[in-house]
């Protein structure tokens, strides 16, 4: 792998995986005060989210999504089982923003980069370890 496709390979893993780990502090009141709930907050942003879901689930959903993105933060900022664990974020961005796109339109995820950022991921996960594009 040359040095430039090093750095774009790491720099992707660290980009994507910080921004999951970084909304998962968000939720958690770690980056700035959000009230005295953030997470309560943070169910009601599934809620809105997910407008197409029934209520009693969305719970659920809010806690599941932040089990996904704190695992698939940490795993991509590990380099673990980089192609699984980059189409599994590719998957989960692809899911967001599409509920996105469902409950607000799509100018929302275009503006927040959703499918941009599911895009690298899938670029990512194309990356053999020799660097070369998987086939």
């Amino acid at each position: 792998m040359t040095g430039w496709k090093r750095f774009a390979v790491v720099y992707a893993r660290i980009a994507l995986g910080s921004a999951f780990l970084s909304a998962v502090a968000a939720r958690f009141g770690l980056w700035r005060d959000r009230g005295p709930h953030p997470f309560a907050q943070f169910i009601h942003y599934t809620a809105q989210v997910n407008s197409f879901l029934p209520a009693w689930i969305i719970p659920a959903v809010a806690v599941a999504a932040t089990i996904a993105e704190t695992s698939l933060g940490i795993a991509l900022i590990a380099g673990f089982r980089q192609r699984w664990t980059a189409l599994a974020a590719a998957l989960l961005l692809a899911l967001f923003g599409t509920a996105m796109a469902i409950s607000f339109g799509i100018k929302s995820p275009l503006d927040e980069s959703v499918f941009s950022a599911s895009a690298a991921a899938l670029l990512l996960a194309m990356q053999e370890k020799g660097g070369e594009t998987g086939r």
